[in-house]
């Protein structure tokens, strides 16, 4: 039972909700257009984009450990399995191919509903899963971590799931990607914040690191209110995501907290709370599309 503890805090089951936004966002918005939700569809896609989550976390636990970017002594973060010993990075890493490789095969029956496009992009997101702590270039380790998880986790997969819904690619689609990869990015802009001492010192050349401390509060601030502002481009054909903009509030408030807070641990409950803001964004939007599907029916 100890074991299974660690593993499952060993995959961020809190960053999880990342994965599955896009997706039921995406969902929603196939939903609202075609008036028709594809459960098995949505099932596989949920689960493969959950499991390339964890595989990436996985990997980057063990990568960041072999690269002397985790020390139990100095991280400000919560504790991780391979740095904490609870196992070693071998270990770690044949769960993260694990996990891809269960997501590869999901892939495989979404490729066969979606054809060669979602052949090409499933490919390319378990290849950027490995790359972002992988190979001789990781992306965590540059200032392009905020755009691979505003075009994974916010354009490529709202847009993946509404093809694989509706065989096309609508433009309403990649304004919702756009608006869900903004907030999720928020969640990796407080992480590297809150490291950006402990990064600088390893060579870790984040966006936080290579930014002052105010350009990323900046950066946060835009990643947390300027989705509020595109809900307006997608109102003028769905009125109903209006609704959304009670949330603008909750976001002021996680910016204001972000701004006064001195870095430190007090991050790690931004960026929980960042994750569930980006969640709750998701499902706010997803229900107002769903009742607009079912209400124009």
């Amino acid at each position: 039972m100890k074991n299974l503890k660690y593993w499952l805090l060993a995959c961020r089951p809190k960053t999880l909700s990342l994965a599955a936004s896009p997706v039921l966002a995406g969902t929603a918005l196939a939903a609202a257009d075609q008036g028709v939700i594809h459960a098995g569809i949505l099932t596989a896609t949920l689960m493969a984009a959950m499991l390339i989550q964890i595989g990436t976390n996985l990997h980057n636990d063990a990568a960041d450990f072999e690269r002397g970017a985790d020390d139990v002594s100095t991280r400000l973060g919560p504790p991780r399995a391979t740095a904490s010993g609870w196992f070693t990075g071998a270990q770690v890493k044949f769960a993260a191919w694990l996990a891809f490789s269960c997501a590869f095969l999901l892939g495989v029956y979404l490729a066969y509903r979606g054809g060669w496009p979602i052949v090409a992009l499933g490919l390319a997101a378990l290849a950027s899963g490995w790359a972002y702590t992988g190979g001789p270039k990781p992306l965590a380790y540059t200032a392009l971590g905020e755009l691979f998880v505003f075009l994974f986790f916010g354009l490529a997969a709202v847009v993946g799931t509404y093809y694989l819904q509706t065989g096309t690619a609508d433009a309403a689609a990649w304004g919702v990607g756009a608006l869900l990869g903004m907030p999720a990015a928020a969640v990796l802009a407080v992480n590297n914040y809150r490291d950006r001492d402990n990064d600088a010192k390893v060579g870790k050349n984040t966006l936080a690191v290579r930014l002052s401390r105010r350009g990323g509060q900046i950066e946060y601030a835009l990643l947390m209110l300027v989705p509020f502002a595109g809900l307006l481009a997608l109102a003028w054909r769905w009125p109903v995501v209006l609704v959304v903009l009670v949330l603008l509030p909750l976001s002021a408030a996680l910016v204001r907290r972000f701004l006064r807070e001195a870095p430190g641990p007090a991050f790690n409950v931004i960026l929980a709370a960042t994750a569930r803001f980006q969640l709750l964004f998701s499902l706010v939007l997803s229900t107002a599309l769903v009742l607009w599907a079912v209400l124009a029916r």
